[in-house]
């Protein structure tokens, strides 16, 4: 189609009025095209930024569906067809933004750039256009006006006016030419910005339309699925209200048990329900709690998805029974090796039941662990440690390996201490021994005077208590306790023993300690007799079991030991009557009595087992220590030639903090004092040894009792100036202060408290250069 031009190029060189009417037309028109123009480009920049917008909620809402299909994962159905929804829905998200894309490129970029260049380039010509016709009226005007007698300015004048003139053809001629240039182009490049847009959309659509029609037959398929699970909701309502309405007509009075647990062997869980348990607090308080028995342990949740707390790891560890003595009705209680928990049902029948469910499990834990012990029995144990290689072991242990791993590699760990079953995983802290898990229960029923049991893999083992497994080990102490086993004749156990055998065995063993080897006899005579009449050498009679110190009374031959548990010391710990009495501070011929004693282990080259375990405290030998407590001596013997001192003193006065830890595991009494009025916390302050200081902390130890100066362990840290020392003294007497307060008693204290403790064993067991501030270089010699 041929296009006219705008303007005629030979009326231009005219200037007639038709050219000038024709010219105000052209470019009124182009002043409202560029007005238009401009409209269409902010708008064509509303509507792509309104798109945008609309893109990004349209994703948020794909997201939000994308979430609906992930929380509904257990419901395949649901989510794969969130999920392919959600799919094409991106699909549609990255059609629309191509779509926005193509629609700036084309309408917004073309059209703005039509503007800013075809029509400023007009309006620069139309600017020159009318300055050279006003400066062509100018000189016609003049050239007019100039008189006929002035022939120069006539000539003059005429000169300008045809430089004018040819002046206005030129730019006249080229403003028409942009002009008609304009006109012609305008329509071009708004057609093409328009047909780009609208191809924009047409593909567009096809790409929905093409992705909507693979979609379409699983849309109609799930349209099917949802009709007939509309059919299937309706029919289980009715079932449903059936159900419903059978159960209110029941009558659960007399069929209580079966609404308060079920029997889930599947999951694990034998048994179920809502149970009172009875606080270990001050107060006794009573909480409902959701118990369960499963996987062998009894755990109960405050909340359903609070973890479990387990109230007994092992039920082959524990025994229950019914509590008739309390006030509340239907109670019993659970006891196990560590804790006893009161526990109350809603009936009888509940109790009954619980009662049973427990005894069940032990009886079911006991045959499923019978054949893993075959399994073990059958591994080859690991390899033991030889005795050349021991130091160097033990500094490994310290490092990042498991307790298991730490104790079984010192030499003889790798089987139990007492039947040689490999792989113990079992110990008895307080004798550094490892134990198969028969015979760790063995040792539990001695009692915690003989045999503290812990679990090497189920316990949280304290750094101080790993050293001293270390330091000790089952070949130590079976040369101890095993002394005389083959010259007394008796077959030592096997892995396949009965249990009354091993009972048996044990009980001799570390009981009645028949197997140890007697300290030599004085010059002359033979080997000390294990009667409790023994008499001691040079004809001094046995001295009688302590009965009081300086922290509190305690009846004769009855010690309290660090778990809280009192007991009958054994004849068989008195055999060689070599102990002094504890209460020198109450009984003055008590003095006289270690005097006599020492002058008789002096005579006689004999050294008795107290003095033994007093001298072997100082010099860190943990294997003469558990000797001389093998034979009897007493773990708070005092030594009153040498300020009344005793064993756990001299261990602080060494230096050694795994030695301290022994005689504690062996009831040690932490505030026992010597005739200075210094315990073991005092001299670990004088001597800065501020791990032992952490140790007695834990342990208990009163550090407001004052010496004879009237000075408390905190007062002796801060003239001292020692940091360490003064910060976990006050920390002590500020968490105590605390529980105090708010009546936690028998509590631990708050986690910050427990927190810094465990930091600082921590050091003192495996960086005690750390916290080496003072030298005990100084401290008297035993």
């Amino acid at each position: 189609m041929v296009v006219r031009a705008a303007l005629d190029f030979e009326e231009c060189l005219k200037d007639s009025p038709r050219f000038r009417a024709a010219l105000e037309d052209v470019e009124g028109d182009v002043t409202e095209l560029e007005l238009k123009l401009d409209k269409l480009v902010k708008l064509c920049i509303a509507m792509i930024d309104t798109g945008k917008a609309f893109c990004v909620a349209n994703k948020q809402f794909m997201n939000g569906i994308r979430d609906l299909a992930q929380y509904s994962s257990r419901d395949a159905l649901v989510e794969n067809s969130l999920t392919k929804f959600s799919n094409s829905l991106q699909e549609m998200i990255n059609y629309h933004t191509i779509l926005f894309d193509q629609t700036q490129r084309s309408i917004k970029a073309q059209l703005q750039m039509f503007v800013k260049e075809d029509i400023r380039k007009f309006k620069d010509a139309k600017k020159q256009f009318e300055k050279v016709s006003e400066e062509k009226e100018n000189a016609l005007a003049k050239n007019a006006q100039v008189p006929r007698t002035k022939q120069h300015e006539v000539e003059e004048a005429a000169n300008i006016l045809t430089a004018t003139r040819k002046c206005f053809r030129h730019i006249a001629l080229d403003y028409v030419l942009q002009i008609n240039v304009l006109q012609s182009k305008r329509r071009s490049e708004i057609l093409k910005s328009m047909l780009s847009f609208m191809y924009a959309h047409l593909a567009f659509f096809h790409q929905g339309y093409d992705l909507f029609s693979e979609l379409g037959p699983y849309m109609n398929n799930l349209g099917a699925q949802l009709d007939q699970m509309a059919a299937d909701a309706a029919k289980e309502k009715r079932e449903m209200e059936q159900k419903h309405s059978t159960i209110q007509q029941k009558d659960f009075s007399s069929d209580d048990t079966k609404l308060e647990y079920n029997v889930d062997a599947a999951n694990g869980i034998v048994m179920e329900g809502y149970l009172f348990k009875r606080a270990s607090n001050a107060f006794k308080t009573w909480n409902r709690r959701w118990f369960s028995i499963q996987n062998n342990q009894l755990v109960y949740q405050k909340k359903f998805k609070d973890n479990p707390t387990v109230v007994v790891e092992d039920l082959r560890l524990c025994t229950v029974k019914p509590c008739e003595d309390l006030e509340r009705r239907f109670c019993f209680e659970v006891v196990s090796p560590t804790k006893s928990c009161i526990l109350q049902a809603d009936s009888e029948k509940l109790r009954q039941a619980w009662i049973k469910a427990v005894q069940a499990s032990i009886a079911t834990a006991y045959r499923e662990k019978g054949g893993d012990e075959a399994e073990v029995e059958r591994k080859p144990p690991p390899s033991a440690v030889s005795p050349e290689s021991s130091g160097e072991s033990r500094e490994k242990l310290l490092k990042g390996e498991s307790s298991l791993q730490r104790v079984q590699s010192i030499a003889g760990n790798a089987v139990c201490c007492d039947c040689g079953l490999p792989d113990p995983r079992w110990a008895s802290i307080n004798l550094g021994i490892t134990l198969c898990i028969e015979c760790s229960g063995i040792h539990r029923s001695l009692g915690v005077h003989f045999s503290k049991v812990r679990s090497l893999t189920l316990d949280t083992w304290e750094p101080e208590l790993l050293k001293l497994m270390c330091e000790l080990g089952n070949d130590v102490i079976n040369r101890v306790y095993e002394a005389n086993l083959k010259k007394m004749g008796v077959q030592k156990l096997q892995p396949g023993s009965q249990r009354q055998e091993k009972e048996e065995y044990i009980r001799a063993k570390y009981v009645e300690r028949r197997f140890v080897a007697r300290p030599p006899a004085a010059p002359g005579g033979g080997p000390l007799p294990p009667s409790q009449d023994a008499k001691l050498p040079g004809g001094l009679q046995q001295p009688p079991a302590a009965a009081s110190n300086q922290m509190g009374a305690t009846s004769p031959k009855v010690r309290s030991n660090d778990s809280g548990f009192q007991h009958s010391v054994d004849d068989s710990r008195e055999h060689l009557a070599a102990t002094v009495s504890v209460n020198t501070l109450c009984e003055p011929e008590s003095d006289a009595a270690a005097a006599t004693a020492s002058a008789a282990s002096q005579d006689t080259g004999l050294v008795l087992p107290g003095l033994q375990l007093y001298r072997a405290s100082y010099e860190k030998s943990l294997p003469r220590m558990a000797e001389a407590l093998a034979h009897g001596a007493d773990v708070n013997w005092v030594n009153a030639e040498q300020n009344r001192s005793t064993p756990l003193i001299q261990a602080v006065r060494g230096g050694s903090l795994v030695t301290c830890e022994f005689l504690l595991q062996n009831g040690a009494n932490v505030n026992l004092r010597d005739a200075q009025g210094r315990g073991p916390l005092h001299h670990a302050t004088v001597l800065g040894h501020t791990g032992q200081v952490c140790l007695f902390l834990k342990r208990g130890a009163n550090q407001h009792a004052t010496d004879e100066e009237g000075k408390d362990p905190l007062s002796v840290a801060i003239e001292a100036a020692n940091a360490d020392i003064v910060t976990l003294l006050r920390l002590a007497r500020m968490n105590e202060e605390m529980r105090e307060s708010e009546g936690l008693y028998g509590q631990p204290g708050d986690e910050t408290y427990q927190d810094i403790f465990r930091d600082f064993s921590q050091m003192a067991s495996n960086n005690p250069e750390k916290l080496n501030r003072f030298q005990s270089s100084d401290a008297p010699k035993p």
